[in-house]
């Protein structure tokens, strides 16, 4: 099993199985551990130098979250990426950025506005760089200032239900996105309908994002099968 995995610094302040759940939990979202490869305990115990309770533990717990599939008689599997697990979970993603977008244009402050404008600035940096690592930490704190800005905590609430399936799949976005400049230039349309509190703009924009993600999402999972 081929990655990046590797042993588990024991001095970590968080408990031994959070370590473990959260290193096998980031190899998955980052691709290290590939959609259908087998988790194998043992293996991944040795390579974490861990035995082999904790990584069975958080097994468990990534397959509650949707991360991992139980197949009888052939264990524990990374969860695939489907077609159809990209459109359901985008439907309902489209409809949340499109409020939160709305919202925001609405409540936005001065602080959060410039803070927005940083990231989008940031964003432009990174992608000089053709960092992916930095486009993924910026992409992600674009959308969560915007729905820190809506002034909804419910709203986030269930975002943050989605949270990790939608980190994997911005991974198979930014890693295979055709046109990065694009991406950058729907962040400045959307950026910008919020400085001008257009909110019908900004909520129309965010959706035009979410659909072009699906798009490309679908369009590298189609090219990787």
């Amino acid at each position: 099993m081929a990655g990046k995995l590797s042993k588990i610094n024991l001095n970590d302040y968080k408990p031994l199985r959070e370590v473990i759940f959260d290193s096998l939990r980031e190899a998955i979202i980052m691709g290290e551990l590939k959609p259908g490869e087998r988790l194998m305990e043992i293996q991944l115990a040795e390579k974490m130098g861990v035995s082999r309770t904790p990584v069975r533990e958080a097994i468990r717990k990534l397959e509650l979250e949707g991360l991992v599939v139980m197949i009888p008689r052939k264990g524990a599997h990374v969860a695939e990426l489907s077609v159809k697990d990209i459109k359901d979970v985008l439907e309902v993603r489209s409809s949340l950025d499109g409020l939160a977008s709305a919202l925001a244009a609405k409540r936005i402050n001065k602080d959060e506005l410039r803070e927005l404008g940083n990231i989008v600035d940031q964003f432009a940096q990174y992608l000089e760089k053709n960092n992916v690592q930095g486009l993924i930490k910026k992409d992600v704190e674009f959308h969560e200032l915007i729905y820190k800005a809506s002034r909804n905590e419910k709203l986030g609430q269930i975002a943050t239900n989605l949270k990790e399936q939608i980190h994997r799949f911005r991974v198979v976005y930014l890693k295979d996105y055709s046109s990065p400049k694009e991406l950058m230039r729907e962040h400045n349309e959307i950026y910008h309908a919020i400085e001008s509190g257009d909110e019908k703009l900004a909520e129309e924009l965010a959706l035009i994002h979410i659909r072009h993600q699906e798009k490309a999402m679908i369009s590298s999972l189609k090219t990787e099968e």
